[in-house]
This record gives C-alpha cells, structure tokens and sequence, in this order.
C-alpha cells in the first residue's frame, strides 16, 4: 500500500472542523464570514485528494517545481516578456509586517491589523481625473493591474496563514492550474482579521478583510494573441473606536503618557461605529502582434465599483453642554448616523507598442466613464429616512492620451520617458494648469537620475462630502480649488561591490497648491474637552512646499552573517500642509546556514524600527481621512522583533516575538502609531507558508 503524500498529511490535518476553526468569524462580523469557509475548503478539493509536494518520474528525478512554475504580470505583457519570473522561494520578508498586504510601503495607521492607514512617506501621485479619495484601506485591497498570473506545467497550490496572540491574522489559499498548451486559469481567497487591543473584554473583532480572486491567462498558438482577465471582489469591515479617551488628567505628549498604555482597560470614544468598504472590479487586458514584436496593439479594458458606508448607532449628546461627543456636530440625525457613498467607473484604453533589445515604445488613448453618488440617513420629526445628500450625482467623461519611449544599450546607457495628460473631459474638475504627469530618466552605469512633474485636480471627496457630521462643496467657480503641481528632481547611485550592496539617492520636491485636511482654527473653545472636536476638512495651502528628502539602503554579510538596513530623512516635512517624520529607519541584522545535511534551511535574527517625533495626522472616521492636527506630538520610538524561521522544501515556518523591548523606556509602556491610538504589545506571532507543485 502506497504512503500518503505530505499533501495527505497536509489535508488530513487541516480537516473541515480544523478549517473551520481557523476562519472562526469574529463575532463582531459573522454573518459576512459563513459564505467563506465552505468556499475555501472547496478549493481544497479542486486539487486531488492525495497530494504531493513534487512529482517524480522512475528515476526519482524532480519533474516539477519552483523552477517549472513562472509567473507573468500585466506589465511584462506590455513590456512582451512573455517568458515570466520565477516564484519567489526565498525567507526574505516573510515575517516582516509590511509585506503581509498588498502595499509593503511605511504607513501611518491605528496600530492594528485592518484599520485605516496612510503613507508615511512621501508619494508622488500620478493619478489623473476623476478619483474617489477614499483611501483609507487601499493597503489591503488587491490591485487588478499587478496580480500575478502563471504559467504552470502542473497544477499549483500555495498557502499562508499568519496568527498572532494579539489576534492578528493573515489567510491566504490560491490554486492555478494550466488547460492544455495556452490556457491557465486560478482561484483565490485572502482574509486578513485583527481583534480589538482597547477597551476589550475577551475575544472582540476589530476588523476583517475578504477578498475572492478569479484569474486566467489565454495565449495563441503562434504566440501573438495574449490575454488576461481578472475578477476581484473585496469586502472590508473595520469597526472605529476613535482613539483612547482623554481624560483631563492625562498629559499629552508628556512624561506622564504611561497612564495611556493599558491597552484592554483603556476606554475609546466610540463603542457602536463601523466602516465598510466594498470593491469590486472587472479587468481585460488583450495584446495582438501585427508587425512581429515593432508593432503590437492592445486593448485594455476596466470596470471599477468602490461602496463606503460609515454608521454609528449611539450617538451620545452631553446633557450639560447639549453636544454631541466626539464629533462635531449632527447635521441630519442626532440619534444615529448613516452615511453612503458609491463611486462606479469604467475605462476603456486603445494603444499600441513595440519592442527591440534597444527600443520600445507605447502609446495609447483611454476614455474614463465615472459616477459619485451619495445618501444618509435624515430624521425629521422622529421619522428618519435615506435620502441622496447631493444636490446631483457627478458624472465625468474623460479622454486621456499617453506613452512612454525608452532607449536602452547593454546594461550601461538606458533613457527613459514618460507621461500622461487629460485631454477631455466633460465636467471640469479644477481650476489653473491642465492635468498632466511627465517622468524622464537616464542612466549611465550605477548613476541614474530622474526628473518629475505632475499637475492634478483634487479628488471627488476634497471637492464635495455631505453627511451627518461634516458637509462641504468646493465645486463652484469661485471656491473650487486649483490643481496641484508637483515638480520633483532626484539623483541616485546604485553599486554592488563584493558582498555589498549601496544604494543612495536624493530628492527635492517642490509642491505648490497643495490639497489637504485641515485642523480647525476656527474653534474658540480651548482645552482638553474640545480635543477631539477638531474639523478635518479640505483646504489649500496658499504657499508652495519644498522637501528635501534622502535615502540609504546598504545590504552585507560577513560570513553567514547578513545586514540589511534602510533610512530615510526627510527636511521640510513639518509645518502646515504635510506632517513627514525627520527620520524613518528599519535595520535588520540575521544568522542563515543549513542543518542536518541541508534538509532544513534557516534564519534567527533581530529587525528594529525607528521613527523620529513628529506630529501625526489624525484621522476622522465618517469621512475616513487623516488630517492635520496640532494637539497630539508622538514621540521617536523603535518596535525591536526577534525571530526564527526554517525552511523544508516547500515549506517555510517562522516564530517571531513583535516588540520585544516594550516597556524599556523612561517614557511609556509603549507608543503611539496616531494620536490615541496605541500601537499593540509585546506578542508572538506564528506564520507558515506551503507551496505545491502538481
């Protein structure tokens, strides 16, 4: 009788009870997490039931594997590289936080897994047109336009699941398999889920994360027809507890912050608020070569749905000031609020490109159809209602024109450009320059040098919001706000010499007109009690903004000693406008060798995290944006984590203990990720990775 494979062991542990078990729903959103597990554990059964880690043929010689299995992206399409990238088997970053979602960039959050986050560094935007501006879970959101594709001479199944004590948890399953010479198709599920850390009794979801993916790839026999398609629909759920509440003995900033560090016996503002955001998104990508690899034309069509809704069901009013806690004020309801927003855009982009080892090219035209609708709930008399809140729903028709043309000689002269500008639209946006992004670039050997302009319209959320608790119109001729323009420069050497890497490289960025959340001045009440009454709304910052920025990345080892370590310094990033810390640095030192006859692979090393004091951006969770304060000054911190992580084949597992030096401070027993809201404590955290090639 044949032994069961390691994938028998792998399904005969991981049992439907188990499965079930591991995608327990947090209680706070179980009806939207009982569709899920009998989908996931389906997905199980699309592969045999006995499966194997690798396939052999009579001679014991490894048919498939990593080095059989390629993946393709969208970009290599339009770049026709059609020979894909080997998957990634190696340790690096697995147990690094920032790489568990789909933006591995530095973030400002709410210190926990699944809550609103922003870029802490910064980003130039070279998004064009109609945008929604709702931002604030982008980073756990997949991207249609970057989700990989394969290319499998076996059917493919890779798996991770993440775990924390703090509840943090990371889920992922795909499946891919190919049909005949040309055609793969795939199937896959993520959820990400993170349990509350304050003012919490038990096991109490914070938020949670699902996202189905459907994907396939189609090319001709002759190789000049390719395809993809890709469905993706994500549901998010974060329930808002708006910050620690201050209370008039506490010190903000000061000494005295360790009063704010009992995490689970802290009390929050809001205790019945959720945001909810649903995306949904249809892509279609076709390339068809007319002139051999001079002339190829492509067809790319999208449709995008974005749905936020914002509600809390207590309301509470202060029965000696007669207002309402927390917010504002209340607009349409004073017992409870419900707002809804829904953005719906679709595009179509006509282009064509060629590529020679020494030139490529492309051009295309995009038409972009987009609509913003919005409703609340309104009460009058006693009788609330839902009704539309704008007086009409925008919608935008516009035509874009773009390309980009590159020259390349070896590995030592490459010049790049770009660009992109709005040449219809049917409702004008801004007021000042036309929207436009242009990029050019050289390189001379590990010397580069790139030079970056943008201008563009505010988004639909800076230009017009109506709910419960804030209300603004920035669309008339005489408040409508001009476009911004960015104008950036930046230099940078790359060299590897020996076993090391640098890469260092310097910007200035020049910002006029710059769109941005602003704290309210305008309030005549002083202390702490208004602390949280400050207005996050849009405004433009009349003086232009200069940043100069530098960064450092050096990579060594010394023996099987490794060091990777990271900065980035940032002058100017203070002040009205923009809040950027002076200093963002993450340092990471690990042992790596091979045991037991190298059967398993390993790594033990330490990571640290530091950021610099600065004053954060806070954020509004009915109109889910950070904006400006001047209250609250976080002060510099590191986050220590200590780790191990073995590797068998095609399975990775690692062990990590997150904040290992908490409470090693004159000044807290922890820190602040924004204002009130404290990043989480010293935990361990469990994560595994499988891949199987048949």
């Amino acid at each position: 009788m044949e032994p069961p494979s390691c994938g028998s062991y792998f399904l005969l542990y991981f049992s439907p009870t188990l499965l079930s078990d591991l995608l327990l729903p947090l209680p706070r959103f179980r009806p939207l997490s009982r569709v899920f597990p009998g989908l996931v554990l389906g997905l199980f059964l699309l592969g045999p039931a006995a499966v194997r880690a690798q396939v052999l043929d009579d001679s014991t010689k490894v048919l498939y594997g990593a080095k059989t299995t390629r993946i393709i992206r969208e970009e290599d399409i339009l770049r026709e590289q059609y020979e894909g990238r080997l998957i990634d088997t190696t340790l690096t970053n697995q147990m690094q936080a920032r790489y568990w979602f789909h933006d591995s960039t530095f973030q400002q959050d709410l210190g926990n897994v699944g809550t609103a986050s922003r870029h802490l560094l910064w980003q130039p935007n070279l998004a064009l047109g109609a945008r929604f501006g709702r931002n604030a879970f982008d980073k756990y959101v997949r991207n249609s336009a970057t989700i990989p594709y394969y290319d499998t001479r076996s059917p493919y199944t890779f798996f991770r699941f993440i775990q924390s004590g703090a509840g943090e948890q990371v889920f992922e399953l795909s499946y891919t398999r190919s049909i005949g010479k040309n055609t793969n198709i795939g199937l896959a599920y993520e959820r990400f889920a993170s349990n509350k850390a304050l003012q919490t009794n038990g096991r109490e979801g914070l938020a949670e994360h699902s996202n189905v993916l459907l994907f396939a790839r189609f090319q001709s026999n002759n190789d000049r027809y390719h395809g993809l398609f890709n469905v993706s629909t994500a549901r998010h759920r974060a329930a808002e507890q708006g910050g620690i509440r201050y209370q008039p003995a506490d010190t903000i900033g000061g000494l005295r912050t360790r009063n704010l560090f009992d995490y689970a016996l802290e009390r929050v503002n809001l205790t019945q608020a959720l945001n909810v955001d649903d995306r949904d998104e249809v892509r279609l990508v076709q390339t068809y070569r007319l002139l051999g690899r001079g002339l190829t034309a492509y067809h790319i069509v999208d449709w995008k749905r974005q749905f936020n809704k914002y509600s809390d069901e207590r309301l509470i009013t202060d029965p000696f000031t007669n207002r309402l806690q927390f917010y504002p004020r209340a607009l349409l309801s004073p017992t409870l609020t419900n707002d809804r927003a829904e953005y719906r855009q679709w595009e179509n982009t006509i282009g064509v490109m060629g590529h020679t080892p020494a030139v490529e090219y492309r051009l295309y035209g995009r038409y972009r159809d987009a609509k913003l609708s919005a409703r609340s709930y309104y009460e009058t008399a006693g009788v609330g209602q839902i009704r539309p809140t704008l007086p009409t729903a925008p919608q935008y028709g516009q035509v874009f024109l773009g390309g980009t043309a590159g020259f390349r000689y070896r590995s030592l002269v490459a010049i790049e450009t770009a660009g992109e500008i709005l040449a219809v639209q049917t409702v004008p946006e801004g007021k000042g320059l036309s929207e436009y992004w242009v990029r050019a670039s050289a390189r001379l050997g590990p010397l580069s040098g790139e030079f970056l302009s943008s201008s563009y319209a505010p988004t639909l959320t800076q230009q017009q919001f109506s709910g419960n608790h804030y209300r603004w119109d920035y669309t008339g001729e005489s408040t409508k706000f001009r476009n911004t323009l960015v104008n950036q420069i930046t230099g940078r050497i790359s060299q590897k010499l020996g076993r090391q890497y640098v890469e260092l490289s310097g910007s200035v960025v020049n910002i006029n007109d710059l769109v941005y959340y602003k704290q309210d001045s305008s309030s005549a009440e002083k202390g702490v009690e208004v602390f949280f009454k400050t207005e996050g709304r849009p405004a433009q910052l009349p003086t232009a903004k200069t940043l100069l920025i530098g960064a450092l990345r050096h990579r060594f080892n010394v023996g099987r000693f490794f060091f990777d370590n990271q900065a980035t310094g940032t002058i100017g990033g203070d002040g009205q406008g923009l809040r950027i810390p002076g200093l963002v640095a993450n340092g990471k030192v690990y042992y790596q060798n091979y045991l037991f006859k190298k059967a398993l692979f390993g790594q033990i090393g330490a990571e640290v995290y530091y950021q610099s004091g600065f004053k954060p951006y806070d954020y509004s969770p009915s109109t889910q944006q950070f904006y400006l304060q001047d209250r609250f000054t976080a002060r510099n911190y590191s986050v220590a984590d200590v780790f191990v992580i073995t590797d068998i084949k095609t399975v990775s597992v690692f062990l990590k203990v997150a904040y290992v030096n908490q409470g090693l401070y004159d000044f807290g027993n922890g820190y602040f990720a924004s204002p009130l809201y404290t990043g989480l404590p010293r935990r361990f955290q469990l994560g595994i990775k499988w891949q199987f090639f048949d």
